[in-house]
């Protein structure tokens, strides 16, 4: 094959993403009628990698043993990556990369390429639900909320589907438009995402709200989780009073802007409490959250259990 590819999987590794990278290459192949790429599983110890979902992949090499030269090397990375800590596979990771080789992170892998020290100087991104605490570990990184990022050797997407479009985007680099449009259209995919395209469905579409006014409070809502806006502040922002801005989400959302607000916070501290390792203390800090007690009263409320409950 013209290109070897391997893709070194993390314990409790998201299936989806692989699978969706993987196919891509083979169905690469079956259009070009020639063996454009070669993929290889590699883990730490050689012994089946075990998904989040609970199924195995065996493994054709260890990171100890002497493995081919590759192309590409891809991390899929593990449901809790803060947890990941394996000195050797980071390691090995530098060596793949002083070699030259195009390194890539898919899903969380984008976490383990920022403690091995490759993403510096380069744009990456990771799914939507790890980008907070991505974030907070990594402040000197450029991190975007795209479906992939490529700079230089380093390459990265959110996960999911993404990994399809990040393939066919490579595909279409080293072997034309022609043959990445067949692969997407083998897979029934009528859509290629390109670099500087969401991760997310648009607002509208997951709200189901139409209004511009309260389209762009809620976008303002998300983008400041951590340090929230006062509805004074929203209303500024989109160039309405405060009483109007209240109105309008009684209308359109039977609630108050501030009792809106409260829930997209505490969905955020839901979610970095089943994906992160972060102490409740830190979740309810980035969040929003300056009291402890206030936040275990608010989500106990949203959510009917404890925050340490909620981790459970």
């Amino acid at each position: 094959a013209e290109q070897q590819v391997a893709f070194y999987l993390c314990k409790h590794f998201s299936m989806l993403p692989f699978i969706s990278a993987v196919e891509t290459l083979r169905i690469a192949n079956r259009r070009a009628n020639k063996p454009l790429y070669q993929w290889r599983v590699i883990s730490a110890d050689g012994k089946p990698a075990t998904a989040c979902n609970g199924m195995n992949q065996p493994a054709d090499y260890d990171i100890i043993e002497e493995t081919p030269r590759f192309s590409m090397v891809f991390i899929c990375g593990p449901y809790e990556p803060s947890t990941f800590n394996h000195v050797p596979s980071l390691n090995w990771l530098r060596q793949q990369a002083k070699q030259g080789t195009l390194i890539g992170g898919i899903e969380t892998g984008c976490n383990i390429l920022a403690k091995a020290g490759l993403l510096a100087g380069h744009v990456c991104t990771t799914h939507w639900e790890n980008m907070l605490e991505f974030k907070q570990e990594n402040p000197h990184l450029t991190v975007t909320s795209d479906v992939f990022e490529m700079e230089g050797n380093r390459i990265s997407c959110a996960g999911g589907s993404a990994s399809m479009d990040m393939m066919l985007y490579l595909i279409e680099r080293q072997h034309g438009h022609e043959l990445a449009a067949s692969v997407a259209d083998s897979m029934i995919h009528p859509h290629i995402r390109t670099m500087g395209a969401p991760q997310r469905m648009d607002l509208q579409t997951r709200t189901g709200v139409s209004h511009p006014i309260l389209l762009e409070s809620i976008e303002l809502m998300e983008a400041n989780i951590e340090e929230p806006l006062t509805p004074t502040d929203l209303a500024t922002l989109t160039q309405v009073s405060r009483r109007q801005l209240e109105r309008l989400f009684q209308r359109y959302l039977k609630t108050s802007p501030s009792r809106y607000y409260l829930g997209i916070r505490l969905d955020a501290a839901h979610n970095l409490l089943q994906t992160s390792t972060l102490k409740i203390i830190e979740v309810a800090d980035a969040s929003g959250f300056k009291s402890p007690g206030h936040f275990c009263s608010c989500y106990q409320s949203r959510f009917g259990s404890t925050p340490r409950d909620g981790r459970k």
